[in-house]
């Protein structure tokens, strides 16, 4: 941004959008109150240990796994700031087993809601960046009940996506299908202001992501792509790679929109019974929205990401995304395997 041009605002790039015929008033609406809880969420994050609000819950959530006090108390701020606007018929949290209807006592909207409340909260206790991602669909026509069917649509149907990240300063990346923008929270006033109009990946990339940890578990293909990346200049890719692992998605992702590089989470033996570690419509849809608005390619290793035909809320698929040539090099991997083994079949 010109830092000596006037500066934009959230409320008045939305605006922009909606007298451009891109948006209409409900989904600016609808943005300005998730955003308005990304602040909350961000003030309880920025308290820390001050705030009481680090370490378990001692619940659990729909998947099984330990639920942290930032956990809950996001998923709170984001189901009240949600309740009463009248733009949403539903909302669906991976907190919560299943969607939740807008109460009856208050007027109801044409859009769905989905969200992780905070991504990467196992990083908070060791004050790492955490962030809160969203999706938004539209409610079917001739639907008066909502339920958890009617949130099961690819990719492509998603209207407006994005995410929040709490770190050293706290920002909104955000897509309505017209490329992919930032905005950092001014706290001084209290708003989010455009920082980058236009996010842009570069399609090629010496950056990966990915948990190496995991490495034994991988399928024979990923195991092939990434010892080439290590193998460096001197093998097949014939440049040197280096790797950046935050173990915050949000994290990862914001990075990758800001520099390049790829980031993956790929089927292994350990989640092959679920179909993969990340959820399709609370993390993947929407990053991927994100990453193709800013020229990048998202895929699951075998197919384009926003072309997954869900069978759940709670759905989970294997996960490459950034860098467009990068992500097409990884997807040739599984390809060229898939080949082979059915041809030795």
């Amino acid at each position: 941004m010109n830092p000596t041009a006037s500066p934009v605002s959230l409320t008045r790039y939305l605006l922009e959008e909606e007298r451009a015929g891109r948006i209409g008033p409900n989904l600016r609406l609808l943005i300005e109150v998730v955003a308005r809880a990304c602040k909350s969420i961000s003030i309880a994050v920025g308290k820390g240990a001050l705030g009481g609000v680090l370490g378990d819950a001692g619940t659990g959530n729909i998947q099984g796994e330990a639920q942290k006090k930032l956990d809950v108390l996001s998923n709170e701020i984001l189901l009240e700031a949600n309740a009463w606007g009248g733009h949403l018929a539903a909302l669906a949290s991976e907190e919560m087993d299943h969607a939740v209807r807008i109460p009856d006592d208050q007027p109801r909207g044409k859009y769905l809601l989905l969200f992780d409340p905070l991504d990467g909260s196992s990083n908070i206790d060791v004050n790492i960046s955490v962030g809160t991602i969203f999706s938004v669909l539209r409610c079917p026509d001739d639907v008066t009940e909502v339920d958890d069917e009617h949130f099961l649509q690819p990719g492509t149907a998603q209207v407006a996506a994005g995410y929040c990240t709490y770190g050293p300063s706290t920002m909104l990346v955000l897509t309505i299908g017209n490329g992919t923008h930032s905005f950092t929270l001014d706290r001084e006033i209290g708003s989010f202001v455009m920082t980058t109009r236009g996010m842009t990946i570069p399609e090629e990339t010496k950056e990966f992501a990915v948990n190496m940890s995991n490495q034994r578990f991988w399928e024979a293909p990923m195991q092939a792509y990434v010892g080439d990346l290590l193998a460096g200049k001197d093998g097949p890719r014939g440049k040197d790679f280096n790797m950046r692992w935050v173990a915050s998605m949000v994290a990862d992702v914001h990075r990758i929109l800001t520099r390049g590089g790829i980031f993956s989470y790929p089927l292994d033996s350990k989640c092959a019974a679920k179909g993969g570690k990340l959820r399709l419509m609370y993390e993947a849809n929407p990053m991927a929205f994100l990453v193709e608005q800013a020229g990048g390619a998202a895929s699951t290793g075998r197919q384009r990401m926003l072309e997954v035909t869900p069978t759940g809320l709670h759905m989970r698929v294997p996960v490459f995304l950034g860098s467009k040539r990068e992500v097409e090099a990884a997807v040739q991997y599984h390809a060229e395997h898939d080949t082979r083994d059915a041809a030795a079949a």
